[in-house]
C-alpha cells in the first residue's frame, strides 16, 4: 500500500482498530492483509466498503462482536464463538475475514458440525473462495496456468479414488469396487466347499495351473486381482504424498491382500506344479486365506466400518484398560477357581480345572456370560465363585465400554456430517 499515513484504521462495525501500516503487511486475516498490497483506491474498494484517505480509514459494514472474538484469535492464537451469536452467522464472517473451520477450537468444530447437520447448511468450495482464488481460476487461461490445471485434474481424480462421496464418478467407481470384493470373497468362500475340492481334486492330474486360468474360477479370480492392482497403482499415482500413502493402514492392507496372489503365482511358475498340489502347502493356503483382508477395503465406502476405525484408534486407552480388568480378573477368579475344585482335593477334585491356564478359559467364558458348557464348577464353593464371576464380569466390561458407546455415537456423527459434506455437490452434478 503505497498511500495514506503509516498508520491504518479499521473500522468494523463502528468499532475502530489502529495499527500499523507495516503490521497490516503479515496480518493473520487474509482480507486485512491484502489491503497491503492495493496501489489504488479502486482495489482498496474491492476489499472494504468504503475508504477515507484523509484519514486513512478502511470500512467494513460488518458484526463488530464477531470481529472482536476474531481480533482475540489473531492476539491469542484460540478462536471461539462469540456468545448469544449464531454459530452460521459467525462462521460466515470467519469465512469473510478468511478464516477456515480448522481454526476454530475443537469444542467450537464440533458445535458448528452438528449446527450444520441439523440446518442442512454446506459451504461449497465457491461460497467459501476469495478473490484471490478466482482471479488465480482466471489466469488459469493462460499458460502460466496449466500448471495449475493439471494440479487440480490430480486432485480431482485423488478424490474421485479417495473419497466415495465426492462426486457421482466417485460414487460408480466406489460401487464397481465393492462388486468385485464380494464377487472374490464368494469365490474365495465357495473354493472351501467339499464339493467344490471334489471336483478340483477330479481334474488335479489333467489342468496345471496356467490352463487353469481358463476355468471361471481362475479368470473371475484373475479379473478381480486386475481390478484391485490397478486401483492400488492410480491411486498411489494421483496421491500427494507418496510416503504417507505407504503408511496408510488400509493400503498396507491393500498390499497385503494383492501379494499372496502374485506369490502363488511366481511360485507356481518356478516350480512348475499345478494349484492343485501347491495349495497342499501351509504357507500357500495361509497366502490364499489373506485375501479375506479384502473386505476391509469396505471400509473406504461404509461409514459403519470407518466409524468403528475411528472409535477404535481414539479410544485405545479405554481398550487397554478393558483389557486390564480382564486380565486381573482372569488371575484372580483363575487361582481362585483352580483351588476351590483340584487343589483341594488332588484325587476327587475336577479335572478340568487341574491348572490355572485352564481355569482362566472357564472364567473369560464366564465373565462375557457365553458358558459354552464344556466345564464348570460341581462343588459348591466353586459355583458360589462361579456366580461372582459372572456377576464381576458384567460389571468390569460395562464400565469403560460406556465411553467406548459415547465415543462411538460422535465418531458416527462426526464421520456422517463429513460424508455430507463432501457429497453436498452430487444433486449440482448430476443436473449439469
Amino acid at each position: 500500500m503505497k498511500f495514506g499515513s503509516r498508520t491504518c484504521i479499521l473500522n468494523v462495525g463502528g468499532t475502530k482498530y489502529v495499527f500499523r501500516r507495516d503490521v497490516i503487511k503479515d496480518f493473520p486475516l487474509r482480507r486485512v492483509s491484502r489491503l497491503h498490497g492495493c496501489v489504488s483506491e479502486k482495489e482498496v474498494l474491492e476489499v472494504c466498503d468504503d475508504y477515507d484517505r484523509e484519514r486513512n480509514e478502511f470500512f467494513f459494514d460488518r458484526h463488530s462482536e464477531a470481529f472482536g472474538f476474531i481480533m482475540l484469535y489473531v492476539k491469542y492464537g484460540k478462536l471461539r464463538f462469540a456468545p448469544q451469536m449464531c454459530e452460521l452467522a459467525f462462521y460466515n464472517e470467519m469465512i469473510y475475514w478468511g478464516l477456515e473451520s480448522a481454526h476454530l477450537e475443537f469444542c467450537c468444530q464440533r458445535r458448528l458440525d452438528d449446527r450444520m447437520s441439523e440446518t442442512y447448511t454446506y459451504y461449497s468450495e465457491e461460497d467459501t473462495k476469495t478473490e484471490d482464488e478466482l482471479r488465480v481460476e482466471e489466469e488459469g487461461e493462460h499458460p502460466a496456468g496449466r500448471g495449475r490445471r493439471s494440479a487440480k485434474w490430480l486432485e480431482r481424480m485423488r478424490r474421485t479414488f479417495e473419497e466415495p462421496t465426492s462426486s457421482i464418478a466417485a460414487q460408480i467407481l466406489a460401487s464397481v469396487s465393492v462388486i468385485f470384493v464380494i464377487v472374490s470373497m464368494v469365490i474365495l468362500c465357495a473354493s472351501t466347499l467339499p464339493d467344490w475340492k471334489t471336483a478340483e481334486n477330479r481334474s488335479v492330474d489333467e489342468h496345471r495351473y496356467t490352463e487353469h486360468l481358463t476355468d471361471h474360477s481362475g479368470i473371475i479370480e484373475a479379473v478381480c486381482i486386475g481390478w484391485f492392482t490397478a486401483e492400488c497403482i492410480v491411486r498411489f499415482i494421483v496421491s500427494k504424498d507418496k510416503c504417507k500413502f505407504m503408511r496408510r493402514p488400509l493400503n498396507i492392507i491393500d498390499m497385503l491382500a494383492i501379494t499372496p496372489y502374485y506369490i502363488s503365482v511366481l511360485m507356481t511358475g518356478l516350480t512348475g506344479e499345478n494349484s492343485q498340489l501347491q495349495r497342499a502347502g501351509v504357507t500357500l493356503r495361509v497366502l490364499r486365506m489373506m485375501r479375506i483382508f479384502w473386505l476391509i477395503k469396505l471400509a473406504r465406502h461404509f461409514l459403519g466400518l470407518q466409524t468403528l476405525g475411528l472409535t477404535l484408534k481414539r479410544c485405545y486407552r479405554e481398550m487397554v484398560m478393558l483389557l486390564v480388568f480382564i486380565c486381573v480378573a482372569m488371575a484372580i477368579f483363575g487361582a481362585l477357581s483352580q483351588l476351590l475344585e483340584h487343589g483341594l482335593d488332588l484325587e476327587m477334585g475336577n479335572e478340568d480345572y487341574a491348572s490355572i491356564p485352564a481355569a482362566c478359559w472357564w472364567v473369560i467364558i464366564s465373565m462375557t456370560t457365553v458358558g459354552y458348557g464344556d466345564m464348570y464348577p460341581i462343588t459348591m464353593p466353586g459355583r458360589v465363585l462361579g456366580g461372582v464371576c459372572v456377576v464381576s464380569g458384567i460389571v468390569l466390561l460395562a464400565l469403560p465400554i460406556t465411553f467406548i458407546y459415547h465415543s462411538f455415537v460422535q465418531c458416527y456423527q462426526e464421520l456422517k456430517f463429513r460424508s455430507a459434506r463432501c457429497g453436498r455437490s452430487l444433486s449440482a452434478e448430476f443436473l449439469n
